[in-house]
């Protein structure tokens, strides 16, 4: 078969199929895309694709890496407890501004006996009443 066969049959790019055959794996996606290729490519062709699987394995030098344990970050509970208590302020505070603002009085909300312009009005009338 022809690498333009092989590539129809396998829908692989002819590049993969090219690189397949020269043994250039490292060229190719990744590990996963290549296993995938080479079952494939060994279905297309009539090989056993186990057999390629285990054959492509077997050549393949995997360097198993022990990974090394991560620190773990210990901050002092102290530190935590001022950023805790720092936390805390900061929502009261944005508390305490949110609620002034909700609850601020209005100069037209408020009732006129109470509002600057009413007072004077209060005292005339209560002055006029007696005379």
């Amino acid at each position: 078969m022809s690498i333009a066969e092989i590539a129809r049959a396998t829908r692989m790019p002819a590049s993969s199929v090219e690189r397949i055959e020269a043994d250039q794996f490292d060229e190719l996606p990744g590990e996963v895309f290549v296993r995938g290729f080479l079952k494939s490519y060994a279905q297309a062709v009539g090989v056993p694709a186990d057999d390629v699987l285990a054959r492509y394995t077997a050549s393949r030098r995997v360097a198993w890496v022990t990974p090394l344990p991560m620190p773990t970050a210990s901050r002092p509970a102290r530190g935590r407890r001022v950023g805790v208590a720092i936390a805390f302020v900061l929502l009261l505070i944005l508390f305490t501004l949110a609620l002034s603002i909700v609850l601020k009085p209005r100069g037209n909300d408020m009732p006129q006996e109470l509002s600057q312009g009413g007072a004077p009005a209060i005292a005339n009338e209560s002055t006029t009443a007696h005379a």
